[in-house]
């Protein structure tokens, strides 16, 4: 309520100044201001003369598409990234692979704070809705990178600036709606520069969706506000955003059957009778969760070599997903004990001549976690020389537990009978050195030193009942270095060298006894940068030990299970350009060719053990090509193609053909008008996106399971296979309208 408050508040204000200054235009902030922006991003964001594969996306470049859907969705068409969305549609739950890596090996950062969530190292998009709406740039960093802050990048580092200080005032109204009832508002709104430097934006958004997936639905409302003061020498920040969600769950898969004859159906909250028809489902089988970030960021130039940067942050989320835990399904289907009294900390009673040890009932798992962090930069800039320092501190804490809210028969019980409940402590620092120097034959050195502690503590009680206790402590130092050679003018060689090391997630600890991840990668690259042609062409050999990898498993909350595998490997090459052709027309193909493969891996089968050798790491596709092609024939509108190839891949380490997801391609079509009708309406922006406009049928993400069956046949063990997958939509679409005054 707090944050609500505050938020109406500074809106009112916001309201006021805008009434002031009704014709309002957005103009590009100053050198000064850019410079002061940038150290938000020192030692964060890699630039040209960084030995270090990106690819930079501005606000212009992610508004054609951004009518609704998540981040990763937005970034699908980037060299080696494949997304999915548990609903189909890019709303609610969606996901992000990069070189076939999971989301937990993504490095997020939001203004060089870390996003990742501490406990589960994932990130959860569905949590800030519409947030490319407040987002002025985006690197994605593939390997390595650059990564600073918080957990190391084993696939990729994500570094989004949020909204830059805008010299005048605005407002902007956009509406969009779509396919599955999809509609988003959103307004934003900025004072531009008022007496004495100061200045106040902000953004209001609401999401509703049906999701294509039954009931798959989305009601997501976010909140972003920042106030700003800038002179020459100094930049201040204060950031206040979260959002508010609620999905009804689509995480549970579909089987190949029900894929095959009904592909949009979603199993979760069924209910049966006791000969085990189905006869409804329950209707708040929902995840439901809040999340609010405070940050603060303070940029000092102290001469016209040194400047210095402070970021403050706390985030606190709070929320639960509802379950309905049928019976029948519970003892014939899944198994799980979740109506059993033993699992819910109950004790059995009788009633006549019977004895209940179980029953039907409506449980909610709870996450209230709060999350602090410092960070300190120190920077020194020259013409030929760049030196950064700074360092890290974090403090976690994660409140687990479970209530049951209704039980057939269990009256005396209730309210909220707690039958679970842990507590999760992570703390983190770590410290970093980074210099850059540029030579007078044309080469750049680099040279990254960071050493990291962490230390992570868990006890109490998980669901089942089960205690869990982990008191685990690291210590990592992960060295970078590289070399870059310009060839010519706009053309530079570079090659690097990271290693990273990164500790188990919870998911892992509960499923086993983990050890930490370490990696080693080499990249060789070309970049090229001219009016006509932009072109960055890299190949990359990424050395695994211990590599927690997915086996295609998930837990009963939808958390993909991994484990320690000992050596593995990656080798690939990555193609990407952005080609001038005239005036009018503009061509962006890329094309991500890998070998992605385990070096030694056992299986016990049949209950037998087998050496299986070199298999194919999961979710890790050969093939990945994306492409665009733009048709300009004004500044007043364009269209554009874009297209998306997915490879086979598997869902397992252990090539079995039950486990794969067949290869795709999808195309997007993409339509931007704008006109400017009058002083007082300076734009008004109408958009158009189809997806899959050849209406391909396709899943994106799936899990792949194994069992070994000991009680068809007495003394006999039978190893059984079992996917799920999670169907995307056909054509569908979203058209939105963009006023701005």
């Amino acid at each position: 309520m707090k944050s609500i408050r505050l938020s109406f508040f500074l809106f009112l204000n916001a309201s006021v100044l805008l009434a002031q200054e009704p014709n309002a235009q957005t103009v590009k902030d100053s050198l000064s201001t850019i410079s002061l922006e940038e150290v938000l991003l020192t030692g964060i964001r890699a630039k040209e003369d960084i030995p270090v594969t990106f690819t930079n996306l501005s606000r212009q470049d992610l508004a054609p598409r951004n009518l609704g859907q998540d981040i990763p969705i937005l970034l699908n068409y980037l060299p080696g990234v494949v997304t999915t969305s548990d609903a189909g549609a890019g709303i609610g739950y969606t996901g992000i692979r990069v070189r076939g890596t999971d989301a937990t090996r993504v490095n997020v950062t939001i203004n060089g704070i870390p996003y990742n969530d501490s406990e589960s190292q994932g990130t959860f998009w569905v949590n800030l809705p519409d947030f490319a709406s407040s987002v002025e740039a985006i690197q994605l960093q593939r390997g390595v990178g650059t990564s600073t802050n918080g957990s190391a990048a084993f696939g990729a580092s994500l570094n989004l600036e949020t909204d830059a200080v805008q010299e005048q005032a605005y407002a902007m109204l956009a509406s969009s709606l779509g396919s599955f009832n999809t509609i988003k508002n959103t307004l934003r709104f900025s004072s531009g520069i008022l007496n004495e430097g100061f200045t106040l934006s902000g953004r209001l958004s609401q999401i509703n969706s049906e999701g294509y997936v039954d009931r798959a639905a989305s009601n997501l409302d976010a909140y972003y506000f920042q106030g700003t003061f800038k002179d020459e020498t100094t930049l201040i920040k204060a950031l206040v955003f979260g959002g508010q969600e609620i999905t009804y769950q689509s995480w549970y898969g579909l089987d190949p059957d029900t894929l095959k004859n009904n592909r949009r159906y979603n199993p979760a909250g069924e209910v049966y009778d006791t000969q085990g028809n189905r006869i409804a489902f329950y209707e708040n089988q929902v995840d439901n969760y809040a999340q609010e970030h405070y940050q603060f960021h303070w940029n000092e130039r102290l001469n016209s070599k040194w400047n210095i940067a402070l970021g403050l942050n706390y985030t606190h989320g709070s929320g639960f997903y509802e379950e309905y835990n049928d019976l029948w399904y519970d003892q014939n289907i899944s198994f799980s004990g979740a109506t059993s009294f033993d699992y819910l900390q109950l004790k059995p009673f009788t009633i006549g001549n019977t004895t209940i040890s179980d029953s039907e009932n409506i449980s909610q798992k709870w996450l209230d976690n709060d999350y602090y962090v410092i960070t300190l930069g120190l920077n020194y800039n020259t013409e030929d020389t760049s030196l950064n320092f700074g360092g890290l501190y974090s403090y976690y804490v994660g409140d687990h537990f479970g209530d049951l809210i209704w039980g057939q028969s269990l009256g005396e019980v209730l309210p909220n009978h707690r039958f679970y409940e842990n507590q999760g402590i992570k703390k983190e620092g770590s410290f970093f050195a980074k210099a850059t120097q540029t030579f007078s034959e044309g080469f750049t050195g680099f040279i990254d030193l960071q050493l990291r502690s962490i230390g992570y503590q868990v006890s109490g009680q998980i669901a089942g009942p089960a205690s869990f206790s982990v008191d685990d402590n690291f210590v990592f130092f992960n060295p970078k270095a590289g070399l870059t050679y310009e060839v010519a003018s706009g053309q530079k060689l570079y090659f690097s060298y990271a290693k990273a090391q990164r500790e188990p997630n919870r998911t892992d600890y509960e499923n086993g006894n983990p050890k930490p991840e370490k990696l080693d990668d080499f990249e060789l690259g070309w970049r090229i940068n001219t009016p006509k042609l932009q072109a960055q062409t890299n190949v990359y050999w990424m050395e695994y030990k211990d590599q927690l990898v997915l086996t295609g498993a998930i837990d009963a909350v939808g958390s993909p299970i991994r484990q320690n595998v000992g050596k593995s490997r990656r080798i690939g090459i990555e193609l990407e350009f952005k080609i001038n052709l005239n005036s009018n027309w503009l061509w962006q193909p890329n094309i991500a060719l890998s070998s992605n493969q385990n070096l030694d891996f056992y299986f016990k089968r049949d209950g037998v053990l087998e050496n299986l050798g070199k298999t194919q790491l999961a979710y890790s596709p050969n093939l990945v090509g994306g492409n665009a092609i733009m048709y300009v024939p004004s500044t007043r509108f364009q269209i554009g193609l874009l297209s998306k190839y997915v490879g086979k891949q598997y869902m397992g380490n252990i090539d079995s053909e039950n486990s794969t997801l067949s290869a795709y391609f999808v195309n997007d079509l993409s339509a931007v008008y704008t006109w400017q009708p009058n002083k007082w309406i300076q734009e008004i922006q109408w958009s158009l996106l189809v997806n899959n406009i050849f209406n391909a049928q396709y899943e994106s993400n799936g899990y792949f399971y194994t069992f070994d069956d000991t009680w068809s046949a007495p003394g006999q063990v039978t190893t059984v296979e079992g996917a799920g997958y999670y169907p995307q939509a056909g054509i569908n679409f979203l058209t939105g309208v963009m006023l701005r005054f």
